[in-house]
């Protein structure tokens, strides 16, 4: 009597949140068995949906515990990474979490004999004066040294249903008759599709992309902050004033909304420094073809998708004809 082979399992850290939610759903379609490594377990039973009976299995990692670590990638055929923060709180400092923590992840899949992928970010520069781009620069570094085969994927801004970027000034289009344009609107961008990024990760699962290979993600346009902002301003049919604000004045602000308790700060005055560059795939990434396209994905555009998650924050929500913006 032969035995039957169980599916491969991957271990995925951070699958409870934006992107690592969609990752899940993205494995699950594949028929892997997933191991979502998360703080809080009892918080993740959101995921359950987007698989099979007993095809998705929170359990409790935390990636200052290096214990809880080994234990989240024990007998895992495949570690996806994609735990990150975009401001700090608490014991959840960019250092720990993004330096640190995957330094942890890192070292256990070595240890475990598996293979990882990695979801970093464009822009990540271990000399960089931000410490959002500091700590996924030297968590890259550590990760080439460490598992020299893992692959990394930098997405540029991701846009998608839960995403903490369109919906932040959607949000904000509500109640303010202007919106920001930190350093005059300019930086650029190039918005990426949450479910691209997933499918991308879920490729480094099934062995499809070139071990030790660093993959930059964009979306097929290039907008600057001023662009995305009247993009949304048009999906969501509303009509608001922008006020360009100085890199110092964006940088004060951002240190004062820092100091608040109990509340996420809108802008930081980290994130105005990581504003100063572009945030674009490079042109070696398009020549080597370690891009979106250069893997047969067509990247999906903003205009495609914004519209079916923005809707509402329009005057009268999905209910909004195509009448006098707001």
């Amino acid at each position: 009597m032969e035995t039957m082979q169980l599916p491969q399992l991957v271990t995925i850290f951070g699958g409870s949140g934006f992107v690592g939610r969609h990752i899940v759903r993205a494995l699950a379609r594949r028929g892997y068995r997933i191991r979502v490594a998360t703080r809080r377990p009892d918080l993740a039973f959101h995921l359950q949906p987007l698989g099979n009976v007993g095809q998705i299995m929170p359990v409790q990692a935390n990636l200052r515990y290096r214990d809880s670590v080994d234990a989240a990638v024990a007998g895992a055929d495949h570690v996806i990474n994609c735990v990150g923060i975009l401001h700090e709180s608490g014991r959840n400092t960019f250092d720990a979490v993004q330096d640190f923590g995957a330094r942890a992840i890192a070292e256990a899949a070595r240890a475990a004999e598996t293979t990882l992928a990695h979801i970093s970010a464009i822009g990540a520069d271990a000399e960089s004066e931000s410490d959002y781009a500091r700590t996924k620069g030297l968590a890259e570094d550590a990760i080439r040294k460490i598992m020299p085969n893992a692959v990394i994927l930098r997405p540029s801004v991701v846009f998608g249903p839960e995403d903490d970027f369109f919906n932040r000034f959607a949000e904000m289009a509500r109640f303010t008759p202007f919106l920001p344009l930190i350093g005059g609107g300019k930086t650029k961008f190039q918005p990426v599709y949450v479910g691209d990024v997933a499918e991308m990760a879920a490729r480094s699962a099934d062995g499809l992309l070139t071990p030790g290979a660093t993959y930059e993600l964009g979306g097929p346009e290039v907008l600057t902050f001023r662009q995305c902002m009247e993009e949304m301003l048009t999906v969501i049919q509303r009509k608001r004033a922008f006020l360009p604000l100085p890199w110092g004045v964006a940088s004060l602000i951002g240190s004062v909304a820092s100091l608040i308790p109990f509340i996420d700060p809108p802008i930081t005055a980290d994130q105005v420094e990581n504003l100063k560059k572009d945030n674009v795939v490079s042109e070696a990434a398009i020549k080597d073809g370690r891009t979106l396209p250069g893997q047969n994905i067509r990247p999906t555009a903003i205009d495609a998708i914004l519209p079916v998650y923005l809707v509402r924050y329009r005057p009268h929500g999905q209910y909004s004809g195509a009448g006098k913006s707001a």
